[in-house]
């Protein structure tokens, strides 16, 4: 059998597929595996009782229950949804949004894979568009969404050492090009798989740089505020018509229900509501009809900032103090946990790639993510990318604690 170009893209190894797979195996049943390589956002109780509870309200209304089970929802996504977002974005941020500029979509990683092909690939005048990622690492997801090759470019970060074991990347603007065959920006705030939190100032300048080439900044906020609110330093969010600003249910706790939100201008929304119709049909109902309710009594904003950020943070020093006693006579360094869930591991004595490192931590029965996956982009050799673990420390203690060992175990045999 023969499969077309558009398949191939697939074919290959990728990142994304390996580490979803290690996901679904250590989630389904596994219970040998302890799962320090996914995303999957913590089962906090308080929160999914919430979840539960509006679950709950929303079958036991006939009508409503009614609509998210038997009716197509709007390929721009639900309205009742849309209309809650552009209330709680122009009341806490003073965007001036309207409902012509969000957009739901299956799940953010979708709504990346419509940007990226919307705005980068070729065009009808010949010419081939890119995506500037202005720092690496970046998110494992980008790297293979591009229906054509090489699709993005991007550059090494600064590396600022710090004390006590830290380190942070900062965005290199004094080598920062932007080429002339650019179609967009795009920065994750805070970053997976780092937790680097680019400031505010960095920002700025990046919004600058976009506005002076006139192509967009898309901003993918996944864990930043107003929700999940997985974000430990002050920040500014901001949004104009020449920025795309992403985010999602997923870290919240609710990853099942697949519910992306873009927010953009509205010729960009519209281009999405019609790739929605195209390849979806419509959006999923279940999402946003859950969150609805939620979010307009202000209750996903409460459980972001009282709930789910001191929790993930409680986690983090956890994590933190395990790697420091187990760690003690091994070189590394930490990316400065600014956000999400993940910590970035540095470990500039390796002998061996991260690459191998992954597949014997598997053998016994640890999963990480090697860090290879995650400079999407950039070209030239880095010995930098093949000496990182990106962990994630939203399992349970034990768990994070056992895998945690076992890593700096494997580490002292190479």
């Amino acid at each position: 059998m023969k499969f077309s170009k558009f398949a191939s893209r697939f074919d290959g190894d990728s990142g994304i597929v390996q580490l979803m797979d290690d996901l679904g195996n250590a989630m389904t049943g596994n219970n040998d595996l302890l799962m320090l390589g996914g995303g999957n956002p913590s089962h906090i109780p308080i929160v999914q009782e919430c979840f539960r509870e509006s679950l709950l309200r929303l079958i036991g209304n006939p009508t409503l229950f009614s609509h998210v089970i038997g009716n197509y929802e709007l390929p721009q996504g639900n309205q009742d949804f849309i209309d809650a977002i552009v209330e709680m974005i122009n009341t806490q941020y003073g965007w001036g949004i309207k409902s012509e500029n969000v957009a739901l979509t299956i799940g953010s990683q979708s709504a990346f894979f419509f940007l990226f092909n919307m705005l980068g690939g070729e065009h009808e005048d010949g010419t081939y568009q890119k995506i500037l990622l202005p720092i690496t690492p970046e998110y494992i997801g980008y790297s293979d969404v591009g229906l054509t090759a090489n699709l993005f470019y991007s550059y090494q970060p600064a590396i600022e050492k710090l004390d006590d074991h830290f380190f942070k990347y900062h965005i290199d603007f004094d080598k920062l090009t932007v080429r002339e065959n650019t179609a967009a920006i795009c920065v994750s705030r805070p970053t997976n798989p780092t937790g680097n939190v680019l400031t505010d100032e960095e920002m700025l300048k990046l919004q600058a740089i976009a506005e002076q080439h006139d192509i967009p900044l898309i901003i993918d906020n996944a864990y930043g505020e107003p929700f999940p609110g997985i974000i430990f330093t002050e920040t500014k969010p901001f949004w104009n018509n020449n920025t795309i600003f992403c985010m999602s249910l997923s870290k919240i706790g609710m990853p099942g229900t697949r519910t992306g939100i873009v927010i953009a201008d509205d010729l960009i929304i519209n281009s999405i509501r019609n790739m929605n119709a195209v390849i979806n049909l419509s959006t999923a109902n279940f999402g946003p009809m859950i969150a609805n309710d939620l979010l307009r009594s202000g209750e996903m904003q409460r459980l972001s900032q009282s709930e789910i950020k001191p929790f993930y943070q409680k986690k983090l020093k956890h994590a933190l103090r395990v790697i420091r006693r187990e760690f003690d006579d091994i070189n590394y360094y930490i990316h400065t946990p600014e956000g999400a869930i993940f910590l970035w591991l540095w470990l500039p004595d390796l002998s061996i790639s991260t690459d191998i490192l992954y597949e014997q931590l598997k053998s016994r029965g640890v999963l990480v993510i090697s860090g290879s996956h995650f400079f999407p982009g950039l070209e030239g050799g880095w010995e930098h990318k093949h000496q990182c673990l990106r962990i994630t420390y939203s399992m349970d203690e034990d768990t994070v604690e056992k895998g945690i060992k076992l890593i700096a175990d494997e580490i002292r045999t190479i």
